[in-house]
Protein backbone atom coordinates (compact mmCIF):
# COMPACT_ATOMS: atom_id res chain seq x y z
CA UNK A 1 0.00 0.00 0.00
CA UNK A 2 0.94 3.24 -1.15
CA UNK A 3 2.12 5.62 2.05
CA UNK A 4 0.38 8.86 2.21
CA UNK A 5 2.93 11.81 2.02
CA UNK A 6 0.64 14.00 3.97
CA UNK A 7 -0.10 12.05 6.86
CA UNK A 8 3.35 10.26 7.32
CA UNK A 9 5.39 13.84 6.93
CA UNK A 10 7.74 15.00 9.66
CA UNK A 11 6.03 17.30 11.72
CA UNK A 12 7.38 19.69 14.88
CA UNK A 13 8.11 17.06 17.51
CA UNK A 14 8.61 17.93 21.48
CA UNK A 15 11.62 17.75 21.74
CA UNK A 16 12.15 20.15 18.46
CA UNK A 17 9.47 22.47 20.33
CA UNK A 18 11.24 22.62 23.56
CA UNK A 19 14.32 23.00 21.51
CA UNK A 20 13.26 25.86 19.79
CA UNK A 21 10.82 28.16 22.41
CA UNK A 22 11.49 26.28 25.74
CA UNK A 23 12.35 29.62 27.11
CA UNK A 24 10.90 33.09 27.47
CA UNK A 25 13.77 34.61 26.00
CA UNK A 26 13.44 32.18 23.19
CA UNK A 27 9.82 32.88 22.60
CA UNK A 28 10.34 36.58 22.22
CA UNK A 29 13.00 36.07 19.93
CA UNK A 30 10.42 34.16 17.48
CA UNK A 31 7.78 36.54 18.34
CA UNK A 32 10.23 39.87 17.25
CA UNK A 33 11.25 38.04 14.32
CA UNK A 34 7.81 37.38 13.11
CA UNK A 35 6.32 41.30 13.85
CA UNK A 36 9.56 42.50 12.37
CA UNK A 37 10.88 40.36 9.82
CA UNK A 38 13.10 43.06 8.09
CA UNK A 39 14.61 44.23 11.61
CA UNK A 40 13.03 46.62 14.08
CA UNK A 41 10.73 49.34 13.30
CA UNK A 42 9.19 51.97 15.70
CA UNK A 43 5.78 52.26 15.14
CA UNK A 44 5.72 56.05 15.38
CA UNK A 45 8.57 57.27 13.13
CA UNK A 46 10.22 54.32 11.42
CA UNK A 47 13.44 54.73 12.78
CA UNK A 48 15.09 51.36 13.12
CA UNK A 49 17.08 52.00 16.09
CA UNK A 50 16.48 51.06 19.57
CA UNK A 51 17.37 50.17 23.30
CA UNK A 52 16.40 48.00 25.48
CA UNK A 53 14.29 49.91 28.84
CA UNK A 54 15.18 46.88 30.83
CA UNK A 55 13.06 47.66 34.52
CA UNK A 56 10.34 48.02 32.09
CA UNK A 57 10.60 45.30 29.74
CA UNK A 58 10.40 47.05 26.72
CA UNK A 59 12.44 48.64 23.55
CA UNK A 60 12.54 51.91 22.67
CA UNK A 61 13.15 54.35 19.52
CA UNK A 62 16.66 55.99 20.00
CA UNK A 63 14.94 58.44 17.48
CA UNK A 64 11.92 59.47 19.57
CA UNK A 65 11.87 57.57 22.43
CA UNK A 66 8.79 55.77 21.52
CA UNK A 67 8.36 52.51 23.91
CA UNK A 68 7.00 49.61 22.81
CA UNK A 69 7.15 45.97 22.89
CA UNK A 70 7.05 42.12 21.26
CA UNK A 71 3.43 41.86 22.02
CA UNK A 72 2.50 45.25 21.73
CA UNK A 73 -0.28 45.39 18.65
CA UNK A 74 -0.60 42.29 18.70
CA UNK A 75 -3.24 38.81 19.44
CA UNK A 76 -0.41 38.99 22.71
CA UNK A 77 -1.24 42.39 23.63
CA UNK A 78 -1.42 43.17 27.18
CA UNK A 79 -0.97 39.60 28.15
CA UNK A 80 -0.25 38.26 31.45
CA UNK A 81 0.71 34.84 30.88
CA UNK A 82 4.65 33.78 29.63
CA UNK A 83 4.83 33.35 25.88
CA UNK A 84 5.66 29.68 26.58
CA UNK A 85 2.66 28.68 27.31
CA UNK A 86 0.99 30.91 24.56
CA UNK A 87 3.75 28.84 22.51
CA UNK A 88 2.48 25.88 23.71
CA UNK A 89 -1.01 26.51 23.29
CA UNK A 90 0.05 27.44 19.75
CA UNK A 91 1.63 23.81 19.16
CA UNK A 92 -1.18 21.91 20.68
CA UNK A 93 -3.90 23.22 18.35
CA UNK A 94 -1.96 23.24 15.28
CA UNK A 95 -0.51 19.71 15.58
CA UNK A 96 -3.36 18.15 16.57
CA UNK A 97 -5.50 16.99 13.62
CA UNK A 98 -9.00 17.07 15.76
CA UNK A 99 -7.64 20.05 18.07
CA UNK A 100 -8.12 20.37 21.62
CA UNK A 101 -11.36 21.87 23.92
CA UNK A 102 -10.57 24.76 26.12
CA UNK A 103 -10.60 22.62 28.96
CA UNK A 104 -8.05 20.02 28.44
CA UNK A 105 -5.92 23.10 27.07
CA UNK A 106 -6.18 24.35 30.73
CA UNK A 107 -4.67 21.40 31.65
CA UNK A 108 -1.73 20.93 29.05
CA UNK A 109 -0.43 24.48 29.78
CA UNK A 110 -1.51 24.55 33.47
CA UNK A 111 -3.76 27.53 33.53
CA UNK A 112 -7.54 27.99 34.95
CA UNK A 113 -10.25 26.99 32.24
CA UNK A 114 -11.40 30.82 31.56
CA UNK A 115 -7.65 31.55 30.96
CA UNK A 116 -7.68 28.84 28.24
CA UNK A 117 -10.93 29.17 26.12
CA UNK A 118 -9.99 33.43 26.24
CA UNK A 119 -6.48 31.81 24.62
CA UNK A 120 -8.41 29.97 22.81
CA UNK A 121 -10.52 32.20 21.32
CA UNK A 122 -8.09 34.51 20.39
CA UNK A 123 -5.97 32.69 18.61
CA UNK A 124 -9.00 30.96 16.77
CA UNK A 125 -9.85 34.27 15.70
CA UNK A 126 -6.70 34.71 14.25
CA UNK A 127 -7.07 31.68 12.27
CA UNK A 128 -10.62 33.01 11.04
CA UNK A 129 -9.17 36.39 9.88
CA UNK A 130 -6.68 34.99 8.29
CA UNK A 131 -9.44 32.56 6.16
CA UNK A 132 -11.53 35.17 5.61
CA UNK A 133 -9.31 36.63 3.10
CA UNK A 134 -8.62 33.59 1.45
CA UNK A 135 -10.51 32.94 -1.90
CA UNK A 136 -11.03 29.80 -4.01
CA UNK A 137 -11.10 29.07 -7.66
CA UNK A 138 -10.89 26.29 -10.18
CA UNK A 139 -12.90 23.21 -9.79
CA UNK A 140 -15.35 23.47 -6.04
CA UNK A 141 -17.13 21.22 -4.77
CA UNK A 142 -19.90 22.80 -3.03
CA UNK A 143 -22.69 21.35 -0.28
CA UNK A 144 -25.03 22.71 2.15
CA UNK A 145 -24.72 21.53 5.55
CA UNK A 146 -25.40 22.17 9.47
CA UNK A 147 -23.25 22.53 12.67
CA UNK A 148 -25.46 21.55 15.74
CA UNK A 149 -27.63 19.58 16.94
CA UNK A 150 -30.81 18.37 18.61
CA UNK A 151 -31.16 19.69 22.39
CA UNK A 152 -33.21 18.29 24.77
CA UNK A 153 -36.82 19.16 24.30
CA UNK A 154 -36.38 20.83 21.02
CA UNK A 155 -36.92 19.82 17.33
CA UNK A 156 -35.00 17.70 15.41
CA UNK A 157 -33.57 17.54 11.36
CA UNK A 158 -33.76 21.03 10.10
CA UNK A 159 -35.84 22.66 11.60
CA UNK A 160 -33.60 22.41 15.33
CA UNK A 161 -33.12 25.46 16.89
CA UNK A 162 -29.35 24.58 17.51
CA UNK A 163 -28.41 24.15 14.00
CA UNK A 164 -26.90 26.94 11.89
CA UNK A 165 -26.51 26.19 8.33
CA UNK A 166 -23.52 26.76 6.77
CA UNK A 167 -21.61 26.42 2.81
CA UNK A 168 -19.28 23.83 2.54
CA UNK A 169 -16.75 24.31 -0.06
CA UNK A 170 -13.63 22.15 -1.53
CA UNK A 171 -11.33 23.57 -4.22
CA UNK A 172 -9.71 20.39 -6.33
CA UNK A 173 -6.75 19.88 -8.34
CA UNK A 174 -7.86 18.89 -11.83
CA UNK A 175 -6.86 15.01 -10.88
CA UNK A 176 -10.02 15.83 -8.46
CA UNK A 177 -7.59 15.88 -5.03
CA UNK A 178 -8.48 18.67 -2.33
CA UNK A 179 -6.19 21.53 -2.49
CA UNK A 180 -8.31 23.82 0.18
CA UNK A 181 -11.83 24.22 1.59
CA UNK A 182 -13.75 26.84 2.80
CA UNK A 183 -16.94 26.55 5.41
CA UNK A 184 -18.66 29.35 6.31
CA UNK A 185 -22.08 30.15 8.29
CA UNK A 186 -24.84 31.10 6.65
CA UNK A 187 -28.08 32.75 6.99
CA UNK A 188 -30.51 30.04 5.49
CA UNK A 189 -29.41 28.25 2.08
CA UNK A 190 -31.33 31.45 -0.02
CA UNK A 191 -30.30 32.67 -3.83
CA UNK A 192 -29.20 35.92 -1.28
CA UNK A 193 -27.09 34.10 0.74
CA UNK A 194 -25.47 32.12 -2.27
CA UNK A 195 -24.64 35.34 -3.87
CA UNK A 196 -23.63 36.91 -1.13
CA UNK A 197 -20.73 33.78 -0.40
CA UNK A 198 -20.03 33.96 -4.20
CA UNK A 199 -18.98 36.92 -4.44
CA UNK A 200 -16.52 36.49 -1.28
CA UNK A 201 -15.39 33.67 -1.20
CA UNK A 202 -14.37 32.98 -5.50
CA UNK A 203 -12.26 34.05 -7.41
CA UNK A 204 -11.70 33.97 -11.48
CA UNK A 205 -13.19 31.22 -13.94
CA UNK A 206 -15.24 28.48 -11.67
CA UNK A 207 -16.89 25.05 -12.31
CA UNK A 208 -19.47 24.49 -9.23
CA UNK A 209 -19.75 21.03 -8.96
CA UNK A 210 -23.01 20.52 -6.36
CA UNK A 211 -25.79 17.97 -5.79
CA UNK A 212 -28.48 20.98 -7.72
CA UNK A 213 -29.90 22.70 -4.43
CA UNK A 214 -32.04 26.03 -5.84
CA UNK A 215 -29.32 28.40 -4.47
CA UNK A 216 -26.44 27.12 -5.97
CA UNK A 217 -28.03 26.72 -9.13
CA UNK A 218 -27.98 30.83 -8.77
CA UNK A 219 -24.67 30.90 -9.02
CA UNK A 220 -23.93 30.28 -12.40
CA UNK A 221 -23.21 33.05 -14.32
CA UNK A 222 -20.42 34.25 -16.72
CA UNK A 223 -17.67 33.29 -14.98
CA UNK A 224 -18.91 30.39 -12.59
CA UNK A 225 -20.47 27.35 -14.30
CA UNK A 226 -22.73 24.58 -12.61
CA UNK A 227 -22.54 20.83 -12.67
CA UNK A 228 -24.96 19.17 -10.97
CA UNK A 229 -24.71 15.58 -9.76
CA UNK A 230 -26.95 13.11 -8.69
CA UNK A 231 -26.15 11.56 -4.57
CA UNK A 232 -29.63 10.36 -3.98
CA UNK A 233 -30.92 7.40 -6.14
CA UNK A 234 -34.36 5.54 -5.14
CA UNK A 235 -33.68 7.28 -1.92
CA UNK A 236 -30.70 6.10 -1.51
CA UNK A 237 -27.23 7.98 -0.97
CA UNK A 238 -24.86 6.81 -3.80
CA UNK A 239 -21.20 7.21 -3.77
CA UNK A 240 -20.51 9.63 -6.13
CA UNK A 241 -16.75 9.91 -7.25
CA UNK A 242 -17.47 13.48 -8.80
CA UNK A 243 -19.08 14.54 -5.08
CA UNK A 244 -16.78 12.79 -3.09
CA UNK A 245 -14.35 15.45 -1.29
CA UNK A 246 -17.22 17.57 0.27
CA UNK A 247 -18.58 15.01 1.75
CA UNK A 248 -15.27 13.68 3.01
CA UNK A 249 -14.59 16.58 4.15
CA UNK A 250 -17.91 17.36 6.08
CA UNK A 251 -17.34 13.56 7.50
CA UNK A 252 -13.62 14.63 8.82
CA UNK A 253 -15.07 17.78 10.22
CA UNK A 254 -17.93 16.24 12.41
CA UNK A 255 -16.18 13.64 13.59
CA UNK A 256 -13.27 16.28 14.58
CA UNK A 257 -16.21 18.38 16.63
CA UNK A 258 -17.86 15.18 18.31
CA UNK A 259 -14.32 13.80 19.37
CA UNK A 260 -12.79 17.19 20.93
CA UNK A 261 -15.84 19.13 21.97
CA UNK A 262 -18.45 18.06 24.43
CA UNK A 263 -20.29 21.65 23.44
CA UNK A 264 -19.56 24.76 21.57
CA UNK A 265 -21.97 27.46 21.74
CA UNK A 266 -23.53 28.30 18.38
CA UNK A 267 -22.69 31.92 18.51
CA UNK A 268 -18.76 30.82 18.06
CA UNK A 269 -19.59 28.38 15.36
CA UNK A 270 -17.85 30.10 13.09
CA UNK A 271 -14.57 30.36 14.84
CA UNK A 272 -14.60 26.44 15.45
CA UNK A 273 -15.08 25.94 11.55
CA UNK A 274 -12.24 28.28 10.75
CA UNK A 275 -10.18 26.47 12.92
CA UNK A 276 -10.49 23.33 10.98
CA UNK A 277 -10.20 25.10 7.86
CA UNK A 278 -7.41 26.85 8.73
CA UNK A 279 -5.37 23.57 9.97
CA UNK A 280 -6.34 21.77 6.79
CA UNK A 281 -5.91 24.22 4.19
CA UNK A 282 -1.65 24.04 6.33
CA UNK A 283 -1.46 20.50 6.41
CA UNK A 284 1.09 20.45 3.59
CA UNK A 285 3.39 21.11 6.19
CA UNK A 286 2.67 20.34 9.29
CA UNK A 287 6.66 21.11 10.71
CA UNK A 288 6.45 25.31 10.02
CA UNK A 289 2.52 25.50 10.64
CA UNK A 290 3.06 26.88 14.34
CA UNK A 291 5.63 29.62 12.61
CA UNK A 292 2.91 30.58 10.29
CA UNK A 293 -0.04 30.81 13.55
CA UNK A 294 2.79 32.87 14.99
CA UNK A 295 3.06 35.16 12.23
CA UNK A 296 -0.51 35.50 11.75
CA UNK A 297 -0.64 36.39 15.57
CA UNK A 298 1.89 38.80 15.23
CA UNK A 299 -0.32 40.97 12.33
CA UNK A 300 -3.42 40.60 14.44
CA UNK A 301 -4.92 43.51 16.07
CA UNK A 302 -4.93 42.60 19.77
CA UNK A 303 -8.97 41.99 20.94
CA UNK A 304 -10.77 42.39 24.10
CA UNK A 305 -12.65 39.87 26.25
CA UNK A 306 -15.56 41.90 25.60
CA UNK A 307 -14.94 41.85 21.97
CA UNK A 308 -14.26 37.91 21.56
CA UNK A 309 -17.53 37.25 23.43
CA UNK A 310 -19.53 39.09 21.11
CA UNK A 311 -21.37 35.93 18.02
CA UNK A 312 -18.73 35.48 15.02
CA UNK A 313 -21.14 34.07 12.51
CA UNK A 314 -22.57 36.49 9.67
CA UNK A 315 -25.72 35.81 11.06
Amino acid sequence: MAINKIQFQKALSWPEFFEKYGTEEQCKLALFQQKWPSGYRCPSCSNKTYCMVRKKRVLQCNHCHYQTSVTAGTIFHSTNLPLTKWFLAIHLLTQSKSGISSLELSREIDVSFRTAWMLKHKLMQVMKEQEDEDTLSGRIEVDDAYIGGKIKGGKRGRGSENKLPFFAAVQTSEDKRPIKIKLRVIKGFTNAEATKWQRTFLQGQCLLVTDGLACFRSMADKNHSHQREKIYENGKYINNPDFNWVNTILGNLKNAIKSTYKANRKKYAQRYLSEFEYRFNRRFDLGDILRKLLKDSALTPPMSGRLLKIAVNST
